[in-house]
């Protein structure tokens, strides 16, 4: 059960022992798989770190291959959410339940409230979150999404591991309300465009957004850039060129996956018939 501090904060770990309590990154684009992990140990459900990561298929990025495949892959690595669903059930049975919650298009919800309430009854959440969105001004652009355990909440701050953070809601909100979109940098796009790469297949990929999106157009607009650029005297001008993006589909969706476990009666019965959340 959760550890109430206060009337308007509570935590399944304190903030002086979650260091100690989490499980950090098992491996590369396993963010998924160890805050499954982390998840089974908040709820009394521990299992070793090679069974979980066994039951969660963790898709890798395919770093080697030529372009198009590699910008493929980068819009599937890792796992979503419903994969760590999955992942659960195959090693908790019926002892869990987990359900998602979407949070976009955003929702009209006060989401401080609905964590802590969900977490003062001993439902663990586990947020999918689009960490490109809310970046501050001047610091760098994360590379991927991310999932993370929520281990405690208060009134100004959301508390996550692999990495303990304290995020302010604002910021949170907007990493957790966000389209299934990955920016790609332009330069992870150019340092892999060699004769292999086959922008046609990406026109003709099956996941229409690829096309939607103008993603090959992108790509040829960064292109044309770089060459007119590649005798420009301004190294500041190449610098911020260097730091812009490609927008592709992911396969994440951004929200929250509640999870609790099947003897905790009340809760179980209440996450199991709560209404999604409305849209805004």
């Amino acid at each position: 059960m959760a550890a109430r501090a206060s009337e308007s904060s509570h935590f399944f770990w304190s903030i002086d022992k979650v260091e100690l309590k989490q499980v950090k990154q098992i491996g590369v684009s396993a963010c998924g798989a160890t805050a499954v992990i982390n998840i089974l140990k908040a709820l009394g459900l521990e299992h070793k770190v090679e069974e979980v990561a066994a039951a969660i298929e963790t898709r890798r990025r395919a770093e080697t291959a030529p372009l198009h495949e590699y910008l493929f892959s980068r819009g599937v690595a890792g796992t979503a959410a419903d994969d760590l669903i999955e992942g659960l059930y195959k090693i908790a049975g019926d002892k869990v339940y987990a359900r998602f919650f979407s949070f976009y298009p955003k929702r009209d919800v006060n989401i401080i409230n609905w964590f802590l309430d969900w977490i003062k009854q001993g439902v663990v959440p586990l947020v999918t979150l689009n960490r490109q969105r809310g970046v501050e001004p001047g610091k760098e652009v994360p590379d991927a999404w991310h999932h993370q355990m929520v281990y405690g909440a208060d009134q100004e701050h959301i508390h996550m591991c692999n990495p303990v953070t304290a995020s302010r809601w604002a910021t949170i909100e907007k990493q957790m309300c966000s389209d299934s979109i990955l920016k790609v940098r332009n330069v992870d796009i150019l340092t892999r465009l060699d004769r292999r790469c086959d922008l046609e297949a990406i026109e003709g990929h099956s996941d229409v957004r690829w096309s939607e999106m103008k993603v090959k157009d992108r790509i040829m607009a960064v292109v044309r850039e770089r060459i007119s650029q590649a005798d420009h005297e301004d190294p500041e001008q190449t610098r911020r060129f260097l730091y812009s993006h490609v927008d592709i589909p992911a396969a994440y969706k951004s929200g929250v996956t509640l999870c609790v476990r099947t003897d905790q009666t009340n809760a179980y019965k209440n996450l199991k018939s709560a209404s999604d959340l409305p849209v805004l």
